[in-house]
This record gives C-alpha cells, sequence and structure tokens, in this order.
C-alpha cells in the first residue's frame, strides 16, 4: 500500500518540478535594459506581457493540476503517459513565450501561442476527464463535474477562436487567450 502511495506522491512531484523548471527558464529570457530610467522598461512591453501571461497559464496550470492529483489515488499507466504529453505540450511554453516578445504580438507568433494553449488545454481536458472518471461519486458531485466539463469546453474554445483570429488580429487574440485563462482561476471541484 505504500508504495502505491507513492507512486501517486511521486507523479505529482515530478510535474511540480517540471513547472518549476518551465517557469525557471521562462525568467532566464527576461533581460534587464542597459540604462537605468524607467522609459527603458517601456520597449520591452511584449516580453514583460507574454512573461507575465505564461506565468499566469503555468500557476493555473500548477494549480489545477494539483488539485486533481489529490483526487488520483494510484495513477494508471494511460494517467502517467496524459500528464507527461501534458507536462511535455507545457514545457514549449518558455519558446511560445519568447518568440511572441521578439515578434512584439506578430500574428504567426501569437497562432502559434494560442495554438500551443489550445494543445495544452485539450490534453488537460483528457487528464482531467480520467481523473474525474476514476474518483468516487462522493467526492466529486455531477453538478460540479458537469460545469468543470462546461468550463473546459468553453475555454478550449476561446483558445481556439484566439488561434484563428491571431492570423487577422493578433493583440485581440492575445486578449482573448488572457480573457479564457480567467475563467481557470479556480479548480472548483468542490461538492456544494
Amino acid at each position: 500500500m505504500r508504495r502505491d502511495e507513492d507512486t501517486g506522491h511521486r507523479l505529482e512531484a515530478y510535474s511540480d518540478a517540471v513547472f518549476s523548471v518551465i517557469v525557471t527558464i521562462m525568467v532566464l529570457e527576461l533581460k534587464a535594459p542597459e540604462e537605468p530610467a524607467f522609459s527603458a522598461l517601456w520597449p520591452l512591453w511584449p516580453t514583460l506581457i507574454s512573461y507575465a501571461v505564461s506565468y499566469v497559464f503555468i500557476a493555473i496550470i500548477w494549480s489545477n493540476h494539483r488539485y486533481l492529483a489529490r483526487l488520483v489515488g494510484v495513477p494508471t499507466l494511460g494517467l502517467i503517459w496524459i500528464n507527461f504529453v501534458h507536462l511535455f505540450i507545457v514545457s514549449l511554453l518558455p519558446f511560445a513565450t519568447a518568440w511572441v516578445a521578439r515578434t512584439r504580438l506578430a500574428s504567426s507568433s501569437v497562432a502559434f501561442y494560442a495554438g500551443l494553449f489550445v494543445c495544452a488545454d485539450t490534453v488537460y481536458n483528457i487528464f482531467e476527464r480520467e481523473v474525474l472518471a476514476r474518483t468516487k461519486a462522493t467526492h466529486v458531485s455531477e453538478h460540479v463535474r458537469r460545469v468543470a466539463r462546461c468550463r473546459s469546453l468553453v475555454v478550449l474554445a476561446i483558445f481556439t477562436t484566439a488561434m484563428l483570429v491571431a492570423f487577422v488580429a493578433p493583440r485581440l487574440s492575445f486578449a482573448l487567450v488572457c480573457g479564457a485563462l480567467t475563467l481557470h482561476l479556480r479548480p472548483d471541484l468542490t461538492n456544494r
């Protein structure tokens, strides 16, 4: 029994470590300006904005992942692989963030960025569905499951729309990504 508990905790601990490395890589992309004036920060706005949004995305993923991990119990091999795929997709976030910043929110980079959110959210939805399917009804009510599923589909639709809009209006697309993230600020998987 102890080994099974360790396995669930190891999945969570590994994920935590990967999220930490991703944030570290992102922060290493932040370069301070040479000039000693606040006005020197203005040209860095794409970097600061994309970093902030990506950081919030990581925070949301981590908090929701951690919340779901409490419900996992002993993870199946399938759940472990879903988690690896999710972490792989999220590990591309520093690259996408840097590209958005360097191109100053150009269409292609924002489309890629939003597309990465589509992929990460799709795999997260699969992870969430698998975890909730294994969770006893006493832990999470059917109503809460429906609300979580509906919210996940709405967020996925917004990310997909943002990806398509990026080719015409990249800043609007970026704003859509930001708006969609607000829907995932709380896991809300509690019985009410």
